[in-house]
């Protein structure tokens, strides 16, 4: 049986854009790489897009979520593209949901160092270049979800 590259490996992923009552944006700080970046993750088995961004949401911040309207589809290999500190490198296809707060309140845990709450105007040092752009498309409030090229 051949070997699968892991640099050609495509996970799917799904990520939560949180906004409050100010239009402020939940991200957290990632502890692999000290990221700041909107909450998401690995689609897991059996589990929905929708699922997986709420999980993630929640083991990432704390916070609990409900999904109110797919914001896009990301795929561009530029933009979606991580390497991990391990080495392994992975191209990702990201479903992002807007998603509205119902409870919860700020946890940390092994994947998060911090979590906060900032203008999206206003962003922290360190944050990851291509979730600034998911974040201008879901502020657009567009019907239609977002396929960027």
């Amino acid at each position: 049986m051949p070997q699968t590259d892991p640099k050609n490996i495509r996970p799917a992923g799904a990520c939560a854009i949180v906004f409050d009552d100010t239009g402020r944006v939940l991200l957290h700080r990632r502890s692999d790489n000290g990221q700041w970046v909107i909450p998401g993750g690995a689609i897991e088995k059996d589990e929905t897009a929708e699922a997986a961004a709420i999980r993630e949401a929640k083991e990432e911040t704390g916070y609990d979520v409900r999904a109110l309207r797919l914001v896009g589809v990301y795929s561009n290999p530029a933009d979606t593209t991580v390497q991990y500190p391990d080495g392994n490198v992975k191209v990702w296809v990201v479903v992002m949901f807007e998603c509205r707060l119902i409870g919860g309140k700020p946890e940390l845990s092994d994947e998060t160092l911090e979590v906060g709450w900032f203008p999206p105007d206003k962003f922290p040092d360190n944050m990851r270049p291509s979730h600034i752009i998911r974040i201008r498309d879901a502020l657009q409030k567009r019907e239609a979800a977002f396929y960027p090229p």
